[in-house]
């Protein structure tokens, strides 16, 4: 299996412009600068590659976890899943530092000790948090 995405930039980097799209077409031609990227923080300015890797991340921890929560027989009614993708400016550069991910699930059934192994094992075992090996991967997750 093989995914794709296509990036397109024009001009320089700090006023230069760029568009994404996705094979799935949930992206086509989607905006994106350095001020969506380094200087806007509210977000509204277009995307940027590590909202796009938040995105991944949380979509695919979730996924991983009920697979996980199915197998224990204690499917999920719902797991909201927020990755916060952190970068750093370091000397040379910019540096993603870490995916913070936090996490609100409805599990009907589940103990706190079964949920919190396996939502442990999830967040090590997903395809995104292993590539994502040379940062620092945290977990934050509740039942409610």
């Amino acid at each position: 299996m093989k995914r794709n995405a296509t990036a397109v930039w024009k001009g320089a980097l700090a006023d230069g412009t760029g568009a994404i799209t996705t094979q799935s077409g949930a992206l086509s031609d989607h905006g994106y600068s350095f001020k969506a990227r380094f200087e806007d923080e509210s977000g509204k300015s277009g995307t940027n590659p590590e909202e796009l890797l938040a995105a991944a991340h949380a979509g695919c921890f979730a996924m991983q976890l009920s697979h996980f929560l199915a197998e224990n027989g204690t499917p999920a009614e719902e797991l909201k899943a927020n990755a916060v993708v952190s970068v750093e400016q370091v000397s040379e550069g910019f540096e993603i530092k870490q995916s913070a991910i936090t996490l609100e699930a409805k599990v009907p059934g589940i103990d706190e000790g079964t949920f919190g192994e396996l939502a442990a094992k999830a967040k090590d075992g997903c395809p995104v948090s292993k590539a994502l090996g040379a940062i620092t991967v945290t977990l934050d997750a509740k039942l409610v």
